[in-house]
């Protein structure tokens, strides 16, 4: 596409962004549903007056691991409560990181049983999409649950597991893609074992360094626009840093540079650059969240569901029993330990707020065309998004208050 192309979708985009947000209000459905909806009807509407979208499937994989990942991840972690995140850092790490790799398995061994084709859909396609489907975003869920006035732990919970799982289910979906891409047909416990604590902790190093260096140059930064132009560097820099250079986790690294970083604005009196730069990340973030959706929308096509409808089915099935036996359980053997544990309607919750969103989107659709089952694992990840949109998403409100669960 040439540049002004580019410029004039990008336009468009945002023009969507910002008609549905009102449009969502009107019809009460949330606002990332709306998005995947108008994304669909305007790409209809473009194919039927023969305009080219210009969007392909073997250019999302750059596009959203370079361009969508560092600035969701960042800004996920810069703006979180951090008071109330390390209250809650036990119970939200167990389910970040146990209860995320029993759900990506339970969600693999379902997946390969279920459709039952090694040739089309083998183990190494299972544990990329049981990966995928593992990171929860429930950005629509928490919003809501504020609004009719829950305990404020249960959606620091649900915030705190997403922003942990987030990063360690792109860890995982890395390591399963590149031994996919290598042609690994065998995959080693032992081996994924290593890699991941190599990946994962080096991505974890890189961060920190970054994030403190960065906040320790910006107390020497009296100007709020730059800054914020600094927080910018930092999302970008750190993910190229660990990627680029280190091989390990750019993900990790973000995620513990915009951790460190915002800690060490958050320390400074008066009215900090922290609070200042919320609002550039609120704007930013926004636009990532509201631009994969609205992609989405665009490359759904109805072949989707009617040659992969049933494998849409088993997915959600798996998705959602996977879900349950890690958070029930995880919550549960944990609660041995816990003065003030998790009580069993939070639970229910939680397990119904586990939204599939921007980050399962972003890695569907990076998933190389060069595999041949990746329009089986995309369309398996859009209908569970689909699914937590349609159906989760608007009836977490009844299930607040059949249990009872309002302050």
């Amino acid at each position: 596409m040439s540049l002004e192309h580019v410029t004039a979708a990008f336009v468009i985009l945002l023009l969507l962004a910002f008609i549905a947000e009102p449009l969502s209000r009107l019809v009460r459905l949330p606002y990332s549903s709306v998005l995947v909806i108008a994304g669909y009807v305007t790409s209809e509407l473009a194919v039927m007056s023969g305009i080219d979208t210009g969007i392909r499937a073997e250019n999302f994989h750059d596009l959203i691991f370079y361009v969508f990942i560092p600035v969701l991840v960042f800004e996920s972690a810069y703006k979180i409560n951090k008071n109330l995140l390390l209250e809650n850092i036990v119970p939200i790490i167990i389910l970040a990181v146990v209860g995320l790799l029993l759900t990506a398995s339970l969600t693999a061994v379902g997946l390969y049983y279920g459709i039952a084709h090694p040739a089309g859909f083998p183990l190494i396609a299972a544990l990329l999409t049981g990966s995928i489907l593992a990171a929860t975003d429930p950005v629509a869920v928490v919003a809501r649950l504020r609004e009719i006035g829950v305990p404020e732990r249960l959606s620091v919970l649900l915030e705190g597991e997403s922003l942990f799982n987030d990063a360690t289910a792109i860890v995982l979906f890395g390591l399963f893609l590149s031994m996919a891409l290598s042609m690994e047909n065998t995959v080693t416990t032992s081996a994924v074992i290593v890699e991941f604590i190599k990946i994962f902790f080096g991505g974890l190093a890189t961060g920190l360094a970054a994030g403190l260096t960065a906040g320790l140059v910006n107390k020497g930064i009296k100007n709020t626009l730059m800054a914020g132009v600094l927080t910018l560097i930092v999302a970008y820099g750190s993910y190229l840093l660990a990627e680029e250079m280190f091989e390990v986790s750019g993900v990790m690294s973000t995620l513990a540079a915009a951790l460190v970083m915002s800690l060490m604005l958050g320390k400074e009196p008066g009215e900090n650059a922290l609070v200042k730069n919320e609002y550039l990340w609120d704007v930013i973030g926004h636009i990532a969240n509201a631009v994969v959706f609205i992609i989405m929308g665009v490359t759904i096509t109805l072949g989707m569901f009617e040659e992969r409808w049933l494998a849409m089915l088993i997915a959600i099935a798996a998705v959602f029993v996977a879900r349950a036996v890690s958070t029930y359980g995880s919550m549960s053997l944990l609660g041995l330990f816990q003065k003030k544990p998790v009580d069993l309607p939070s639970q229910t919750v939680m397990v119904w707020g586990g939204l599939r969103g921007a980050v399962a989107l972003a890695l569907a659709l990076s998933i190389p065309v060069t595999l041949d089952y990746w329009w089986t694992i995309q369309s398996i990840a859009f209908g569970v998004v689909l699914f937590t949109l349609f159906i989760q998403a608007p009836t977490i409100g009844l299930l607040v208050n059949k249990l009872d669960l309002r302050n």
